[in-house]
């Protein structure tokens, strides 16, 4: 068996390449370089990963056989055996596994970024990002997180990419408004209050799930706020599985409603657990540069999104709905290809997420309940906790006028 053991510098080789290839930019289509450090890539991991080898060969897939990033395995971001037995036998399953492309691991591979060549990376990548999609007109602005502190939830992805996002976009005012206790709620509105009257723009950001309660709880109580131009707010992990109470369409009408924000400034992100890459929404961006495009999120060149059948797991014609598949340069921490369980469709430049797998084989069913990560009675107790929380608004909203 031919010898794949990358020697000791490879992989800063390819941290240096893959680093050089983000920083042309995100209008950079060299579809030939991406190929050659997606292909390069896989032979890292195919190296240095047993599990991911070990199917590899399974499928009679090496880094010799490959020719297109598309024929690269990639690595669910759920129980994909699990789901396949539950619908075949266990030979049936292997089959599927091996015919869908799917390196199931037995251990489920999280983020755990092994060492700072694959955190540079990924903060490179991410920074380009922010700074086109999030703050393509400012250099620094005051941030308002609506997320627990990296120090409280030291496993959660995004408090720690919005702790970065701080130390690169923020004002020195900026600062996390969940604590042990909840949601800063008095914190938030007084912020609120202050950025009315001093015309300092302010940038909300955090889960779909606490903005939108929030923003509920102000209509209810006909609390209003008149935000400076050039405020926005950026939500995250609505429409796909994990908050179900909101339409992407219903959000920015309420953002705009509550806060005075217009639409163009209200961007949904993707962040996933499994992924380095963060996308936005094109919209900020495009409506500054005088662009008229309908919303959805952009793919930057070091990655690749495309919808899959789920059945035969069979790339879909743009516009048809199907699971995501994601490809990412920058995602060594993880794998090149990560399958997951969201449903959503490609568009012309883009795509767009639509919900979460209903767990059907062969079927694109979206799972319409919202669901904590916890389970179900996680959910009912946050849903209690944050309809308690925000009984006080309008109480607090008349004592800081």
């Amino acid at each position: 068996m031919k010898d794949y053991s990358p020697d000791k510098n490879a992989l800063r080789e390819l941290d240096r390449d893959v680093t050089a290839f983000v920083n042309r930019g995100i209008r950079n289509a060299d579809e030939e370089q991406f190929n050659a450090l997606a292909l390069k890539g896989f032979a890292y991991q195919y190296a240095t990963i047993g599990q991911y080898r070990a199917y590899c060969d399974k499928a009679k897939t090496t880094p010799d056989t490959l020719t297109r990033w598309e024929e690269i395995p990639t690595v669910p971001s759920f129980a994909f055996t699990k789901l396949l037995r539950s619908a075949f036998s266990a030979q049936g399953a292997e089959a599927m596994t091996l015919r869908s492309g799917v390196a199931e691991l037995k251990r489920k591979r999280r983020p755990v970024y092994p060492d700072a060549g694959a955190v540079q990376v990924m903060e490179e990548a991410n920074d380009l990002l922010a700074k086109a999609y999030l703050f393509p007109d400012v250099e620094r602005m005051k941030m308002l997180f609506l997320v627990p502190p990296p120090a409280m939830a030291p496993g959660m992805v995004m408090a720690k990419g919005l702790e970065h996002m701080k130390e690169q976009f923020g004002t020195p005012d900026s600062g996390f408004l969940i604590s042990f206790r909840g949601l800063k709620l008095k914190t938030l509105i007084t912020a609120l209050k202050v950025a009315e009257t001093s015309g300092q723009p302010l940038a909300i950001i955090g889960a779909t799930m606490v903005l939108d309660y929030f923003l509920r709880a102000c209509e209810g109580e006909r609390v209003r706020f008149r935000l400076p131009p050039g405020s926005r707010v950026c939500d995250s992990g609505g429409y796909a599985g994990r908050y179900t109470k909101v339409s992407p369409e219903e959000f920015p009408a309420r953002c705009r409603k509550i806060l005075g924000i217009d639409e163009p400034f209200c961007v949904n992100a993707l962040w996933l657990c499994e992924n380095s890459t963060v996308y936005y929404d094109h919209v900020l961006n495009s409506a500054l540069s005088g662009a008229q495009r309908p919303r959805y999120k952009d793919i930057p060149p070091w990655c690749r999104v495309v919808a899959v059948n789920p059945w035969d797991f069979r790339p879909l014609p743009k516009g048809e709905a199907g699971l995501l598949r994601h490809y990412d340069l920058t995602n060594r921490a993880m794998a090149f290809g990560v399958q997951t369980d969201k449903l959503g469709f490609e568009t012309g430049e883009g795509f767009e997420v639509i919900g979460k797998w209903g767990r059907h084989i062969g079927k694109a069913a979206v799972d319409h309940a919202a669901a904590h990560p916890g389970g179900r009675l996680v959910t009912k107790l946050m849903d209690f906790v944050m309809r308690r929380k925000m009984s006080r608004v309008g109480r607090l909203a008349a004592l800081s006028a």
